[in-house]
Protein backbone atom coordinates (compact mmCIF):
# COMPACT_ATOMS: atom_id res chain seq x y z
CA UNK A 1 0.00 0.00 0.00
CA UNK A 2 2.82 2.48 0.73
CA UNK A 3 4.41 1.66 -2.16
CA UNK A 4 1.20 2.61 -4.19
CA UNK A 5 0.80 5.49 -2.37
CA UNK A 6 4.28 6.65 -3.62
CA UNK A 7 3.53 6.04 -7.20
CA UNK A 8 -0.09 7.95 -6.50
CA UNK A 9 2.50 11.09 -5.38
CA UNK A 10 4.38 11.10 -8.21
CA UNK A 11 1.94 10.70 -10.60
CA UNK A 12 0.21 13.59 -9.33
CA UNK A 13 3.72 15.95 -9.45
CA UNK A 14 3.85 14.71 -13.20
CA UNK A 15 0.15 16.24 -13.57
CA UNK A 16 0.41 18.90 -11.60
CA UNK A 17 3.66 19.68 -13.99
CA UNK A 18 1.55 18.97 -17.21
CA UNK A 19 -1.15 21.38 -15.81
CA UNK A 20 1.38 24.28 -15.00
CA UNK A 21 3.08 24.70 -17.79
CA UNK A 22 -0.25 26.51 -19.54
CA UNK A 23 1.15 29.32 -17.70
CA UNK A 24 3.78 29.38 -21.27
CA UNK A 25 0.61 29.87 -23.41
CA UNK A 26 2.44 28.38 -26.11
CA UNK A 27 0.65 25.73 -28.08
CA UNK A 28 3.16 22.79 -26.66
CA UNK A 29 2.46 24.42 -23.03
CA UNK A 30 -1.31 23.95 -24.17
CA UNK A 31 -0.73 20.10 -26.04
CA UNK A 32 0.89 18.98 -22.66
CA UNK A 33 -1.89 20.40 -20.56
CA UNK A 34 -4.33 18.51 -22.24
CA UNK A 35 -2.91 15.15 -21.17
CA UNK A 36 -2.90 16.37 -17.36
CA UNK A 37 -5.31 14.16 -15.99
CA UNK A 38 -3.74 11.35 -17.52
CA UNK A 39 -0.95 10.11 -14.66
CA UNK A 40 -3.52 10.29 -11.98
CA UNK A 41 -6.24 8.11 -14.16
CA UNK A 42 -3.97 5.74 -14.99
CA UNK A 43 -2.58 5.57 -11.55
CA UNK A 44 -5.74 5.06 -10.25
CA UNK A 45 -6.89 2.03 -12.45
CA UNK A 46 -3.83 0.78 -12.35
CA UNK A 47 -2.85 0.41 -9.11
CA UNK A 48 -5.89 1.62 -6.68
CA UNK A 49 -7.98 4.80 -6.25
CA UNK A 50 -6.00 5.71 -2.74
CA UNK A 51 -2.91 6.22 -5.19
CA UNK A 52 -5.24 8.34 -7.41
CA UNK A 53 -6.46 10.41 -4.18
CA UNK A 54 -2.83 10.88 -3.05
CA UNK A 55 -2.03 12.16 -6.67
CA UNK A 56 -4.43 14.18 -6.43
CA UNK A 57 -3.89 15.60 -2.94
CA UNK A 58 -0.02 15.69 -4.15
CA UNK A 59 -0.62 17.64 -7.41
CA UNK A 60 -2.61 20.00 -5.48
CA UNK A 61 -0.42 20.84 -2.74
CA UNK A 62 2.71 21.16 -5.18
CA UNK A 63 0.98 23.93 -7.28
CA UNK A 64 -0.48 25.67 -3.85
CA UNK A 65 3.07 25.84 -2.55
CA UNK A 66 4.83 26.64 -5.43
CA UNK A 67 2.95 28.71 -8.12
CA UNK A 68 -0.24 29.98 -6.45
CA UNK A 69 -2.98 28.77 -4.29
CA UNK A 70 -5.77 29.46 -7.16
CA UNK A 71 -4.02 27.43 -9.46
CA UNK A 72 -3.82 24.54 -7.00
CA UNK A 73 -7.66 24.94 -6.11
CA UNK A 74 -8.11 24.89 -9.94
CA UNK A 75 -6.31 21.97 -10.45
CA UNK A 76 -7.85 19.82 -7.60
CA UNK A 77 -11.10 21.04 -8.75
CA UNK A 78 -10.99 20.89 -12.50
CA UNK A 79 -8.11 18.16 -13.07
CA UNK A 80 -7.38 16.25 -10.61
CA UNK A 81 -10.75 15.23 -8.17
CA UNK A 82 -12.78 14.13 -11.38
CA UNK A 83 -9.88 12.22 -12.78
CA UNK A 84 -9.58 10.41 -9.34
CA UNK A 85 -13.47 10.09 -8.57
CA UNK A 86 -13.82 8.36 -12.52
CA UNK A 87 -11.14 6.13 -11.44
CA UNK A 88 -13.23 5.07 -8.78
CA UNK A 89 -15.88 4.62 -10.28
CA UNK A 90 -14.52 2.20 -12.80
CA UNK A 91 -12.96 0.04 -10.41
CA UNK A 92 -16.05 -0.47 -8.31
CA UNK A 93 -17.49 -3.47 -8.10
CA UNK A 94 -20.26 -5.96 -6.06
CA UNK A 95 -20.55 -9.81 -5.75
CA UNK A 96 -23.55 -11.34 -6.85
CA UNK A 97 -24.56 -14.79 -7.49
CA UNK A 98 -23.17 -14.73 -10.81
CA UNK A 99 -20.18 -13.79 -10.06
CA UNK A 100 -18.31 -10.02 -9.55
CA UNK A 101 -20.40 -7.51 -11.23
CA UNK A 102 -18.76 -3.95 -12.16
CA UNK A 103 -19.57 -1.00 -12.07
CA UNK A 104 -22.38 -0.34 -15.46
CA UNK A 105 -20.48 1.57 -18.35
CA UNK A 106 -24.08 3.57 -18.90
CA UNK A 107 -23.98 4.85 -15.06
CA UNK A 108 -20.73 5.52 -15.41
CA UNK A 109 -21.50 7.78 -18.64
CA UNK A 110 -23.82 9.56 -16.82
CA UNK A 111 -21.48 10.30 -14.28
CA UNK A 112 -18.95 11.71 -16.41
CA UNK A 113 -21.48 14.11 -17.59
CA UNK A 114 -22.30 14.74 -14.27
CA UNK A 115 -18.67 15.34 -12.96
CA UNK A 116 -18.37 17.32 -16.18
CA UNK A 117 -20.91 20.00 -14.88
CA UNK A 118 -19.66 20.08 -11.25
CA UNK A 119 -16.28 20.71 -12.50
CA UNK A 120 -17.22 23.63 -14.54
CA UNK A 121 -19.03 25.41 -11.74
CA UNK A 122 -16.07 24.60 -9.38
CA UNK A 123 -14.25 26.84 -11.52
CA UNK A 124 -16.15 29.08 -12.21
CA UNK A 125 -17.19 29.69 -8.42
CA UNK A 126 -13.12 30.16 -7.80
CA UNK A 127 -12.40 31.94 -10.45
CA UNK A 128 -15.63 34.65 -9.36
CA UNK A 129 -16.97 34.08 -6.40
CA UNK A 130 -19.20 36.89 -7.19
CA UNK A 131 -21.69 35.56 -9.76
CA UNK A 132 -22.53 39.44 -11.24
CA UNK A 133 -18.72 39.51 -12.33
CA UNK A 134 -18.96 36.29 -13.76
CA UNK A 135 -21.49 36.66 -15.89
CA UNK A 136 -19.62 39.85 -16.65
CA UNK A 137 -16.53 37.97 -17.74
CA UNK A 138 -19.47 35.79 -20.21
CA UNK A 139 -20.90 38.57 -21.82
CA UNK A 140 -17.31 40.28 -22.50
CA UNK A 141 -15.86 37.01 -24.31
CA UNK A 142 -19.36 36.50 -26.14
CA UNK A 143 -18.70 40.20 -27.17
CA UNK A 144 -15.48 39.83 -28.19
CA UNK A 145 -16.79 36.12 -30.33
CA UNK A 146 -19.49 37.85 -32.03
CA UNK A 147 -16.68 41.10 -32.99
CA UNK A 148 -14.78 38.87 -34.78
CA UNK A 149 -17.84 36.88 -36.40
CA UNK A 150 -19.92 40.03 -37.25
CA UNK A 151 -17.44 42.55 -37.33
CA UNK A 152 -19.16 45.74 -37.00
CA UNK A 153 -19.37 48.06 -40.12
CA UNK A 154 -19.19 51.59 -39.09
CA UNK A 155 -20.65 54.05 -41.73
CA UNK A 156 -18.11 56.50 -43.10
CA UNK A 157 -18.19 60.00 -42.59
CA UNK A 158 -21.24 61.97 -44.51
CA UNK A 159 -20.39 63.54 -47.86
CA UNK A 160 -22.27 66.79 -48.47
CA UNK A 161 -25.29 66.69 -50.46
CA UNK A 162 -25.47 67.74 -53.63
CA UNK A 163 -27.95 70.68 -52.81
CA UNK A 164 -26.53 71.35 -49.84
CA UNK A 165 -25.22 75.18 -50.27
CA UNK A 166 -21.38 75.64 -49.58
CA UNK A 167 -19.42 76.84 -46.82
CA UNK A 168 -18.25 79.54 -49.05
CA UNK A 169 -21.28 80.26 -51.24
CA UNK A 170 -22.97 83.50 -50.64
CA UNK A 171 -26.43 82.94 -48.36
CA UNK A 172 -29.32 84.83 -49.31
CA UNK A 173 -31.97 86.23 -46.74
CA UNK A 174 -34.50 83.27 -46.81
CA UNK A 175 -31.71 80.54 -46.14
CA UNK A 176 -29.95 83.13 -43.20
CA UNK A 177 -32.97 83.78 -41.76
CA UNK A 178 -32.58 87.42 -42.52
CA UNK A 179 -34.66 90.22 -40.13
CA UNK A 180 -38.23 88.59 -41.83
CA UNK A 181 -37.82 85.27 -42.74
CA UNK A 182 -37.85 82.15 -40.00
CA UNK A 183 -34.69 80.57 -39.27
CA UNK A 184 -34.51 77.18 -41.54
CA UNK A 185 -35.10 74.03 -39.55
CA UNK A 186 -32.58 71.81 -38.61
CA UNK A 187 -31.69 68.41 -40.04
CA UNK A 188 -34.08 65.41 -38.05
CA UNK A 189 -31.80 63.45 -35.22
CA UNK A 190 -30.86 59.92 -36.52
CA UNK A 191 -31.98 57.24 -33.95
CA UNK A 192 -28.87 56.61 -31.81
CA UNK A 193 -29.12 52.27 -32.20
CA UNK A 194 -27.97 51.04 -35.61
CA UNK A 195 -29.78 47.36 -35.81
CA UNK A 196 -27.15 45.95 -36.54
CA UNK A 197 -25.33 46.50 -33.18
CA UNK A 198 -28.66 45.40 -31.39
CA UNK A 199 -28.34 42.19 -33.37
CA UNK A 200 -25.19 41.82 -32.50
CA UNK A 201 -25.86 42.73 -28.60
CA UNK A 202 -28.85 40.11 -28.78
CA UNK A 203 -26.48 37.47 -30.24
CA UNK A 204 -24.13 38.12 -27.75
CA UNK A 205 -26.05 38.30 -24.85
CA UNK A 206 -27.93 34.65 -25.99
CA UNK A 207 -24.20 33.37 -26.72
CA UNK A 208 -23.13 34.41 -23.01
CA UNK A 209 -26.22 31.96 -21.81
CA UNK A 210 -24.84 29.04 -23.23
CA UNK A 211 -21.05 28.81 -23.19
CA UNK A 212 -21.56 27.10 -19.91
CA UNK A 213 -23.20 24.45 -21.84
CA UNK A 214 -20.68 24.03 -24.46
CA UNK A 215 -17.65 24.08 -21.81
CA UNK A 216 -19.23 21.30 -20.08
CA UNK A 217 -19.80 19.66 -23.20
CA UNK A 218 -16.39 19.76 -24.60
CA UNK A 219 -15.21 18.67 -20.57
CA UNK A 220 -17.40 15.67 -20.90
CA UNK A 221 -16.28 14.38 -24.01
CA UNK A 222 -12.54 14.63 -22.89
CA UNK A 223 -13.35 13.29 -19.59
CA UNK A 224 -14.11 10.11 -21.82
CA UNK A 225 -11.78 10.59 -23.96
CA UNK A 226 -9.25 10.28 -21.03
CA UNK A 227 -10.84 7.95 -19.51
CA UNK A 228 -10.89 5.29 -22.51
CA UNK A 229 -7.37 5.84 -23.24
CA UNK A 230 -6.28 5.65 -20.02
CA UNK A 231 -7.74 2.48 -19.50
CA UNK A 232 -6.31 1.20 -22.93
CA UNK A 233 -2.63 2.02 -21.56
CA UNK A 234 -3.13 0.37 -18.07
CA UNK A 235 -5.16 -2.67 -20.39
CA UNK A 236 -1.85 -3.29 -22.22
CA UNK A 237 0.39 -3.35 -19.52
CA UNK A 238 -1.84 -6.27 -17.88
CA UNK A 239 -2.97 -4.12 -14.54
CA UNK A 240 -6.43 -3.51 -15.26
CA UNK A 241 -8.51 -5.23 -12.48
CA UNK A 242 -11.91 -5.30 -14.59
CA UNK A 243 -12.58 -7.01 -18.16
CA UNK A 244 -12.86 -4.52 -21.20
CA UNK A 245 -16.15 -3.75 -21.53
CA UNK A 246 -18.57 -4.13 -24.32
CA UNK A 247 -18.76 -0.35 -25.10
CA UNK A 248 -21.23 -0.41 -27.40
CA UNK A 249 -23.50 -1.81 -25.40
CA UNK A 250 -23.26 1.34 -23.07
CA UNK A 251 -26.99 2.68 -22.40
CA UNK A 252 -27.46 5.16 -19.45
CA UNK A 253 -30.46 4.35 -17.16
CA UNK A 254 -33.58 5.92 -17.68
CA UNK A 255 -32.82 7.29 -14.29
CA UNK A 256 -30.67 9.87 -15.87
CA UNK A 257 -33.63 11.83 -17.97
CA UNK A 258 -34.99 12.66 -14.08
CA UNK A 259 -31.30 14.22 -14.19
CA UNK A 260 -31.79 16.02 -17.48
CA UNK A 261 -35.47 17.24 -16.59
CA UNK A 262 -33.70 18.81 -13.05
CA UNK A 263 -30.92 20.71 -15.77
CA UNK A 264 -33.90 22.04 -17.44
CA UNK A 265 -35.68 23.32 -14.21
CA UNK A 266 -32.53 24.87 -13.11
CA UNK A 267 -32.29 26.65 -15.80
CA UNK A 268 -34.35 29.23 -14.96
CA UNK A 269 -32.97 29.62 -11.45
CA UNK A 270 -31.01 32.85 -11.12
CA UNK A 271 -27.14 32.81 -9.46
CA UNK A 272 -24.58 30.22 -10.12
CA UNK A 273 -27.83 27.39 -10.19
CA UNK A 274 -28.98 28.64 -13.35
CA UNK A 275 -25.67 28.45 -14.61
CA UNK A 276 -25.33 24.79 -13.28
CA UNK A 277 -28.52 23.81 -14.86
CA UNK A 278 -27.23 25.14 -17.92
CA UNK A 279 -24.01 23.14 -17.45
CA UNK A 280 -25.34 20.02 -16.85
CA UNK A 281 -27.76 20.10 -20.06
CA UNK A 282 -24.37 20.64 -22.04
CA UNK A 283 -22.81 17.76 -20.34
CA UNK A 284 -25.57 15.42 -20.99
CA UNK A 285 -25.99 16.31 -24.33
CA UNK A 286 -22.44 15.19 -25.14
CA UNK A 287 -23.17 11.83 -22.78
CA UNK A 288 -26.39 11.23 -25.01
CA UNK A 289 -24.34 11.91 -28.62
CA UNK A 290 -21.93 9.46 -27.06
CA UNK A 291 -24.28 6.97 -25.98
CA UNK A 292 -26.39 7.46 -29.58
CA UNK A 293 -22.61 6.76 -31.16
CA UNK A 294 -22.36 3.23 -28.76
CA UNK A 295 -26.42 2.32 -30.25
CA UNK A 296 -25.20 3.09 -33.67
CA UNK A 297 -22.50 0.61 -33.42
CA UNK A 298 -24.38 -1.99 -31.78
CA UNK A 299 -27.47 -1.55 -33.96
CA UNK A 300 -25.30 -2.39 -36.67
CA UNK A 301 -23.54 -5.45 -35.99
CA UNK A 302 -24.01 -8.39 -38.37
CA UNK A 303 -25.31 -6.00 -40.80
CA UNK A 304 -24.65 -5.85 -44.24
CA UNK A 305 -21.75 -3.03 -45.32
CA UNK A 306 -21.46 -2.03 -41.46
CA UNK A 307 -17.89 -0.78 -42.13
CA UNK A 308 -19.50 1.71 -45.01
CA UNK A 309 -22.24 2.75 -42.76
CA UNK A 310 -19.38 3.37 -40.12
CA UNK A 311 -17.41 5.13 -42.59
CA UNK A 312 -20.19 7.24 -43.47
CA UNK A 313 -20.74 7.98 -39.79
CA UNK A 314 -17.69 9.26 -39.27
CA UNK A 315 -17.37 11.17 -42.00
CA UNK A 316 -20.52 12.84 -41.86
CA UNK A 317 -19.16 13.94 -38.08
CA UNK A 318 -15.83 15.02 -39.51
CA UNK A 319 -17.60 17.28 -42.29
CA UNK A 320 -19.90 18.96 -40.34
CA UNK A 321 -17.60 19.97 -37.33
CA UNK A 322 -19.58 17.80 -35.21
CA UNK A 323 -23.18 19.54 -35.76
CA UNK A 324 -24.06 16.07 -36.35
CA UNK A 325 -23.62 15.09 -32.59
CA UNK A 326 -27.37 16.83 -32.54
CA UNK A 327 -28.42 13.84 -34.56
CA UNK A 328 -26.63 11.55 -32.07
CA UNK A 329 -27.91 13.66 -29.35
CA UNK A 330 -31.52 13.00 -29.96
CA UNK A 331 -31.00 9.36 -30.85
CA UNK A 332 -29.13 8.64 -27.97
CA UNK A 333 -32.45 10.14 -25.92
CA UNK A 334 -34.48 8.18 -27.56
CA UNK A 335 -32.42 4.86 -26.92
CA UNK A 336 -32.63 6.11 -23.26
CA UNK A 337 -36.25 6.65 -23.24
CA UNK A 338 -37.00 3.62 -25.21
CA UNK A 339 -34.69 1.22 -23.98
CA UNK A 340 -35.27 -1.72 -26.17
CA UNK A 341 -31.35 -2.53 -26.81
CA UNK A 342 -32.08 -4.79 -23.51
CA UNK A 343 -33.53 -8.37 -23.40
CA UNK A 344 -37.59 -8.08 -21.10
CA UNK A 345 -37.20 -9.42 -18.02
CA UNK A 346 -33.17 -7.84 -17.81
CA UNK A 347 -33.27 -5.42 -15.18
CA UNK A 348 -31.70 -2.12 -15.72
CA UNK A 349 -28.14 -1.56 -14.41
Amino acid sequence: MAQHIGIGIGAGLVSALLFGVLLKATPLAILLYLVAPLPILIVGLGWSHKAALAAAAAGSLALVLVIAPFLGLAFAAYIALPAWWLAYLALLGRETPAGLEWYPTGRLLGWIAATAALAFIAIAVLSSPNHAAFDAQLRGLAQTLVQTRLPSARPSPETPRADAPRADAPSTGGEAGGKDGAATPGPAPQADADPADVTRAEVADALARVVPAFAANGLALLLAFYLWASARIVKISGRLPRPWPDIPSTAMPRSTLVAVAAAVGMCFAPGYVGVFGVALLGAFSAAFALQGLAAFHDRSRGRPGRGLMLFGMYLILFVTQGIALVALTLFGLADTALDRRRPKGDPAP
